[in-house]
């Protein structure tokens, strides 16, 4: 009769949280939640706000507008659409701003608001550069630069790039042609007067740009120089690759679909990069010589460890370099350059009239560069520019562990660092306005993002918005105002106004939530921090169930990588996790988020503790996350789970086929199962390459460990996932049937991706997982 009343007693439990948060609701996402606004900005007279929106829960966001005195938001009309996209940065000076749309190039008067098309012809315009000359701009059509005088609109073709190799007429001189110009004169005497005739043609013609051919390689990043004086340019040979394919199962003709994917990770699919200076005024062109820069003939210390690669004779390591930033004059050029075995990072200053270069900054890493405002995979172009002196640069490095803002003077070559401690400087502004910088950081705790103005004479840093949570933040053209978008842990994003300057009133512009999201009383998790095994803090978010429903049973949750941080004090893109871990939680369960090792916001060697090993140190924090859950919370340590999606898929494998019996159960979500079988730019940053470090794919992927799996998993996998491929899980699958293992199940989604799209698949997906820990955690059926 006791356990009947019991088994009654949690029905009804499951049943009464159920109706407070439904399964079937929360896998909406933002169907459910609300359609949060994004990609705010300012028009290009500071007196509109533009962001992305669709409060209406549409097929797709539209763009929508706010001005001082609206009551709300209102949708643009489409005759205003090319207004909301005007790229004013860099062009905060001219009374007059070019921009292009729909390949077309246009003019914007800020005073009369006076907009028209200046040119378009149907080969798309793009790449608008402003000269020092004020009625003169660059821009590029067909892979040229052209140049325009806008008062008397001569327009000047400067370069003259053709892919392909160049043709010689003696190419098509055979035996018979030479042997009638040795027997006749006739043939001499016309072929002169045809010479003299071309040359007279040639001396009376326009001068064009030499002919710069490329070949069969890619031609990339070319730019100008603000006086128009030089064109840098980057010719690259990338290799032939084998792609993978995706086979598509549901489709509109029922046949089915072969779709190419990305490629393999191998030592194989390096490319090959240089870099050249095109003079315009000489026409001539000069390549770039990196043969002196520091560590550039390093082998990796890893070398040391195979024997076919410990005595290999130093060659030049293949690197890849972006565009220069010139300063304002046009006079001064650098830029950044980075190995292609990820471990050195360069800032060069560029002789334009020699080609020649000059070391300015040096940062290596046996593991791999990175961090934010550094370029490499995850970071786009990174932190560089000029000061207003025209001859100091700033950059973001991590040499101290933390990624920190520099300068460093050209003249002198004194660097300075601007800002120091332990933790990141996220977003770096400089103000056109004033000899200061705006930053967003990490400074009042790892799980915010606070904005800051910083003096760079003095040094001191001015708080503006820093209270928990997290602030992306547009400043308006004369910086006088903040257009923001902010969100806390149990706050979705939404946008605000504000004025620059310290702890401004917010005021509130879009409203988002759905009333079905808003009425449940959604958790604030905690986030606390842990000590692991090596001495490192190690950050979580804790969701704890109310003490009457606590059921000693615990869920670790492992979120993906690439490089990515959830403990954190703002709104998740886990957002359906988050709402799961709330019903989770009602349930009776504790649930615990780690940040473990290799995650955003918590600098370089935490970043790069998984180097050679993933299932590492990632690992070995989940264990100490359930120490702490066992030790602190009072978790039956034989009735804690674990699940999580890629990369959180792969620790899931991990945990339970290299340290079986920790973990109850386990679901494992487009996991991967192999990193030879990943891609070339984020494994090849952690584990080198598979033909040159096999020691570290084999004891980081989940493969090569099935044969230990004892404790019950659950797979769970899109047919069509272009980034983790079905093929990952298809092929450990076939492991475990070879091996004879049983405690296992497999969910394939036919028409889902990496990232699920569809309701009804998050539902069916969360429904397993959910059933997977009641039955082997709470013994339910």
């Amino acid at each position: 009769m006791k356990n009947i009343l019991t088994a009654s007693l949690l029905l009804f439990s499951f049943f009464l949280f159920s109706q407070s948060l439904q399964l079937e609701e929360i896998m909406k996402g933002n169907e459910f939640i609300g359609q949060q606004p994004s990609n705010q900005r300012w028009s290009v007279d500071g007196k509109t706000i533009y962001f992305d929106w669709n409060p209406k829960n549409e097929l797709g966001d539209q763009t929508y507008y706010w001005q001082p005195g609206f009551s709300e938001p209102k949708l643009l009309p489409k005759s205003e659409f090319q207004f909301s996209d005007i790229q004013f940065q860099g062009q905060d000076k001219f009374e007059i701003v070019y921009y292009t749309n729909q390949g077309a190039l246009f003019s914007y008067n800020k005073k009369t608001r006076e907009n028209k098309i200046i040119y378009q012809t149907t080969s798309t315009i793009n790449a608008i550069q402003r000269s020092v000359n004020p009625d003169v701009i660059f821009f590029q059509q067909n892979r040229n630069i052209y140049q325009l005088n806008v008062m008397n609109f001569q327009l000047v073709q400067l370069t003259n790039f053709k892919n392909g190799t160049a043709s010689t007429d003696k190419s098509n001189e055979n035996f018979l042609t030479s042997q009638q110009k040795e027997l006749f004169l006739y043939v001499n005497e016309e072929n002169a007067k045809s010479d003299w005739n071309k040359k007279q043609s040639e001396a009376n013609k326009l001068k064009f740009p030499s002919e710069i051919f490329y070949g069969s390689n890619t031609l990339e990043a070319v730019k100008i120089n603000p006086n128009g004086k030089y064109v840098t340019y980057r010719v690259s040979e990338y290799p032939t690759t084998k792609d993978t394919k995706v086979e598509n199962f549901i489709t509109a003709d029922g046949y089915t679909k072969n779709k190419s994917a990305r490629e393999k990770v191998s030592v194989n699919n390096l490319s090959k990069h240089k870099m050249f200076v095109y003079n315009v005024a000489k026409d001539t062109i000069l390549q770039v010589s990196f043969s002196k820069l520091t560590g550039i003939k390093t082998f990796p210390k890893y070398y040391q460890e195979y024997d076919n690669l410990k005595e290999l004779e130093p060659v030049e390591k293949p690197i890849t370099m972006q565009a220069p930033i010139y300063n304002a004059s046009g006079n001064l050029a650098v830029f950044e350059a980075r190995s292609l075995d990820n471990k050195d990072r360069w800032i060069i200053q560029l002789n334009l009239e020699t080609a020649t270069i000059t070391e300015l900054d040096y940062q290596h890493d046996e593991a791999w560069i990175g961090g934010p405002g550094i370029p490499g995979y995850n970071f786009g172009n990174g932190t560089l520019g000029f000061l207003a002196d025209n001859k100091t640069i700033y950059f973001q490095s991590e040499a101290t562990g933390f990624s920190h803002l520099y300068t460093l003077n050209l003249e002198t070559k004194k660097k300075t660092q601007l800002t120091s401690g332990k933790w990141e400087v996220r977003e770096v502004l400089l103000s056109n306005l004033s000899n200061a910088f705006y930053i967003t950081t990490t400074e009042t705790h790892p799980g915010n993002r606070s904005f800051y103005k910083l003096d760079i004479q003095s040094g001191k840093k001015t708080p503006i918005l820093t209270k928990d949570g997290a602030f992306e933040v547009e400043l308006s053209p004369d910086e006088t105002k903040l257009a923001i978008r902010y969100s806390y842990i149990n706050k979705p994003w939404e946008v605000y106004v504000a004025d620059n300057k310290p702890n401004p009133s917010l005021k509130q512009i879009t409203f988002s939530t759905y009333n079905e999201f808003k009425k449940y009383n959604w958790k604030t998790p905690e986030v606390i921090s842990f000590k692991a095994a090596d001495g490192t803090d190690v950050y979580a978010r804790v969701y704890n169930p109310k003490t009457e429903n606590k059921n000693k049973a615990a869920i670790i949750f492992v979120h993906g990588a690439g490089y990515l941080q959830n403990a954190h004090k703002y709104w998740s893109t886990y957002h359906r996790e988050y709402m799961f871990h709330n019903l989770l939680s009602d349930l009776g369960y504790t649930v615990l988020d780690i940040d473990y090792r290799a995650s955003d916001g918590y600098g370089r060697d935490f970043r790069t503790g998984i180097y050679r090993h993933m299932g590492g140190l990632d690992l070995s924090d989940q264990l100490d996350g359930k120490k702490y859950l066992v030790e602190k919370l009072g978790i039956d340590a034989n009735r804690v789970g674990i699940y999580g999606g890629s990369y959180g898929g792969f620790i899931t494998l991990m945990g339970l086929l290299t340290k079986p019996g920790e973990f109850k159960a386990g679901a494992a979500l487009r996991s991967v199962t192999d990193w030879a079988h990943y891609n070339q730019g984020y494994t090849a940053n952690i584990l080198n390459f598979p033909e040159t470090d096999a020691k570290a794919y084999q004891k980081s992927s989940p493969i090569y460990f099935a044969d230990n799996l004892q404790d019950k998993l659950l797979m769970l996998h899109g047919m069509v996932d272009d980034n983790v491929q079905f093929q990952d899980i298809i092929r450990i699958t076939q492991r475990f049937i070879e091996l004879g293992k049983k405690d296992w199940d497999l969910a394939v989604f036919p028409v889902e991706a990496h990232g699920f799209q569809k309701s009804y698949s998050w539902t069916d997906e969360y429904r397993r997982i959910l059933e997977l820990f009641n039955e082997n955690l709470l013994g339910k059926k």
